[in-house]
């Protein structure tokens, strides 16, 4: 089993930054891709962005060029530094890590204000 705990969630206004973090523990060794969904209210639960256990890294078309994940496999942590919010970025994000299985989890709400 992985646990998965984030923070760095929080209401900033159109045009500012945050940054989420996602610290996993358990059974982290057997941990490969790891990366952040969101999911906005009455919306499915998307990509935002992943990075393999080799470092490759995927975004999505909507982030690109705004957001940054980054990945510290020695403190089994994700990172994901979003700049030039907004507002259709509002949405519960959520750390995920694949293992075999999915794993997920509690969600940080991140708010932008036009």
């Amino acid at each position: 089993q992985v646990q998965l705990v984030e923070s760095g969630g929080g209401l900033v206004q159109a045009g500012g930054s945050l940054r989420l973090s996602c610290a996993a523990s358990g059974s982290t060794t057997s941990i490969r891709d790891m990366g952040w969904f969101r999911q906005a209210p009455g919306k499915q639960r998307e990509l935002v962005a992943d990075v393999s256990s080799g470092g490759r890294l995927n975004y999505a078309e909507s982030v690109k060029g705004r957001f940054t994940i980054s990945r510290d496999n020695a403190k089994k942590a994700v990172f994901l530094q979003m700049n030039s919010l907004k507002p259709e970025d509002t949405a519960v994000y959520y750390c995920w890590a694949f293992s075999n299985l999915n794993f997920w989890g509690q969600g940080t709400q991140v708010t932008v204000s036009s």
